[in-house]
């Protein structure tokens, strides 16, 4: 059920609102918007008689949700998020760039990378402490080694940490050195870990499980923002497919899709949407000319010696490259999204 305050509503109305579906054991969700507030009510094992609150100060319509999801919808917000991570943004005006290496293998290679993201004018290093792996043979991460390089490049390059959690008692560790958590395609529906994100401070970057439908994907984003944390980021890295010219296929389509339904940011990973470094700026140069908030790439700066996803990463002269290519895409091109829809005005 959905709640929307008239334009006017004062917050003690607002307040009163959320204090009487607290008081009938359900948990409520202010949403506050450019020119109303929405509040979503969860926790209900059945329908809920909204005429309770109909007559309520401040209350200018009751809307009952049918759809699986609630909070991430164009109903509950009809503008757009914009999540912070200090004074970075993903969401906004600038396109968001998450780079680095796919794994944190020592000091000289984590810090030669840093330095080409920052110089990139970049604000996210992306840079996996604990690494899942198909083989239980193949490189793990760091760990806590991982974490001492980690904070070291937050504080010399001021750049803000995204690194994967495995596990619940992971966000912990992220939320004490890191400023994003990713959770990876193998844990979009770990809910465990989805619900530990949840109840974290910190922004959540969900990305798309290999094989997970677009409905699965937002429910997946549904878990999270239930526990209570709006900041989420939706990443769209390839799904399983019959091709054998690509690791995964890059469902370019779910960028426009996605806009239709939710307030979500939505980012775009040719990484491992691709497996190959000669595909990835040009399938970046699409997500964002489809309508993408922003990309996480792989830089490595040496691919052939690479402990993980060498042959997706690209070289520090590559990544300037797709830069390059991609701001002067989002610069001729502006996004323009409503309720139903998403297109591009060149300007």
């Amino acid at each position: 059920m959905l709640i929307v305050m008239k334009p006017g509503a004062a917050a003690q109305e607002t307040d009163a609102v959320i204090d009487v579906i607290q008081e009938i054991g359900l948990r409520p969700h202010p949403m506050p918007g450019a020119t109303r507030t929405a509040i979503g009510i969860t926790g209900n094992q059945g329908p809920v008689d909204g005429r309770r609150f109909e007559s309520l100060p401040g209350v200018a319509e009751v809307i009952r949700v049918t759809k699986p999801y609630k909070l991430i919808t164009l109903d509950l917000r009809p503008e757009k998020t914009v999540v912070r991570v200090g004074d970075a943004t993903i969401g906004g005006s600038e396109l968001a760039i998450i780079a680095g290496p796919c794994a944190i293998e020592s000091r000289d290679q984590a810090f030669a990378v840093a330095q080409t993201v920052q110089k990139s004018g970049a604000r996210f290093f992306r840079g996996g402490v604990w690494k899942p792996r198909t083989s239980p043979y193949a490189f793990q991460g760091l760990g806590e080694k991982g974490w001492e390089i980690t904070t070291e490049i937050r504080e010399v390059f001021g750049l803000k940490i995204v690194t994967e959690a495995l596990e619940a008692p992971h966000v912990d560790q992220i939320e004490q050195y890191g400023d994003v958590i990713q959770i990876g395609a193998r844990n979009m529906q770990n809910f465990s870990l989805l619900r530990r994100a949840g109840r974290s401070h910190l922004p959540v970057l969900l990305k798309r499980g290999m094989a997970a439908t677009l409905e699965e994907w937002l429910l997946a984003a549904e878990y999270i923002m239930a526990e209570g944390n709006y900041n989420v980021v939706l990443c769209e890295r390839g799904v399983r497919t019959f091709t054998q010219h690509t690791r995964n296929t890059l469902d370019l389509a779910s960028v426009p899709a996605v806009r239709r339904i939710s307030h979500l940011p939505v980012i775009v990973d040719p990484s491992h949407g691709t497996g190959s470094a000669y595909m990835v700026t040009p399938l970046a140069r699409a997500g964002v000319a489809v309508g993408a908030d922003g990309l996480m790439v792989e830089v490595h700066n040496r691919p052939e010696l690479a402990l993980s996803d060498g042959a997706q990463a690209l070289t520090p002269s590559e990544y300037d490259q797709l830069i390059r290519e991609v701001r002067a895409i989002r610069e001729v091109t502006t996004p323009i999204v409503n309720e139903s829809r998403i297109e591009t005005k060149v300007a």
